[in-house]
């Protein structure tokens, strides 16, 4: 299975509102990051999902990031919004089905960068995994529309002045070397937006993330936000064939990687690992992350049985709806905590933060 396949499984603006600084220096209480917000229970990418997340704790509401044909930057999982939304079903949008190669992988489907942004305003959201989240499937059709970053920083900002407390955005480029070779590069764009919304410092409550190294460097000489290099348990960086992910994240290799990021977001299980039946004692990751001065924010915890290994899953094997219901996630994130990682990311932003 590709790592693009394994990725694709798994309101008004406040005009001259500043979002509170948040210095994490002066706390050890890890950060609960909202997953796509609270994608568990809300389509995400929404402004339901996003607000339910605040609402339930999280420090931080995560926007994944795609250009439009105009050059805007919009939240959604990936460019393909065949399953995100209703595109599929609106009959003037019939001819823009393609079929593309996004980092050696075909896909077919509807993508972000023929549409502009206008067009893209008529979608609706629904449910990307409607089978196991039937709650969230409810709110298809009613949960918005397609957000800009600028529209999701709006969200954090109200939030931050609604409830007293700072919420952050953490903000991934997806694809940004495929973006960059068929004329919209992304890096330049978002830098723009870090600055239009007062982001663009080392104290912002904002972290930059991305699964590619060229990209990470080249904000690294742009912009002083932080930044955080995401790995998986498999494959590597798009933007460097034959490399992988696990030769990155040696002790050396997360020194090198400490020149142009200030986090790591692996994977949890290259943090916690599992054997399928039960969670196994943590790995060195943490301590050799740490060692190089990086933060580490694991990806992505889900409380759904389908997620966890047997000995977490409740419920009876036979039921249909088995891999949908919630298991016993708590030893997951109690676990990560115990390994000293300093925030998580979860579509149940509320498990996450009860746990900590």
């Amino acid at each position: 299975m590709t790592l693009l396949t394994r990725r694709a499984m798994t309101t008004a603006a406040l005009a001259g509102t500043l979002l509170p600084t948040l210095t994490f220096a002066q706390t050890k209480k890890p950060v609960v990051i909202g997953h796509r917000g609270c994608s568990g229970e809300r389509p995400e990418h929404t402004a339901l999902a996003y607000e339910r997340a605040i609402e339930q704790g999280a420090d931080f509401i995560e926007p994944d990031l795609v250009p439009t044909k105009d050059g805007h930057l919009v939240s959604r999982h990936e460019n393909e919004i065949g399953g995100t939304t209703d595109v599929a079903s609106r009959p003037e949008f019939a001819g823009r089905k393609a079929t593309k190669t996004i980092d050696g992988q075909s896909i077919t489907g509807w993508f972000t960068e023929d549409f502009n942004l206008a067009e893209l305003k008529t979608l609706k959201a629904r449910e990307r995994l409607p089978q196991l989240r039937p709650v969230s499937a409810a709110f298809d059709g009613q949960a918005g529309g397609i957000l800009t970053f600028d529209e999701v920083v709006a969200i954090a900002k109200a939030g931050s002045k609604r409830t007293g407390r700072t919420i952050g955005v953490y903000p991934e480029l997806k694809h940004p070397t495929y973006f960059a070779g068929i004329g919209l590069p992304t890096e330049d764009r978002l830098v723009a937006l870090l600055k239009k919304n007062d982001l663009n410092s080392a104290t912002a409550p904002v972290f930059v993330q991305c699964f590619e190294v060229g990209p990470l460097k080249r904000l690294r000489a742009k912009t002083p936000a932080k930044l955080v290099f995401l790995v998986d348990g498999e494959g590597g960086p798009a933007d460097l064939p034959g490399v992988k992910y696990a030769d990155l994240i040696t002790a050396q290799g997360l020194k090198d990687v400490a020149v142009y990021a200030d986090g790591l977001g692996p994977t949890w299980s290259l943090v916690v690992p599992s054997d399928g039946q039960k969670l196994l004692p943590a790995t060195d990751l943490v301590k050799n992350a740490h060692a190089a001065g990086l933060q580490v924010h694991p990806w992505t915890v889900r409380t759904e049985n389908y997620f966890l290994p047997a000995t977490l899953r409740k419920g009876d094997p036979k039921d249909p709806a088995f891999l949908a219901m919630h298991g016993d996630v708590a030893p997951v994130f109690k676990a990560l905590y115990a390994a000293g990682v300093d925030g998580v990311f979860s579509d149940f932003p509320a498990a996450a933060a009860a746990a900590r």
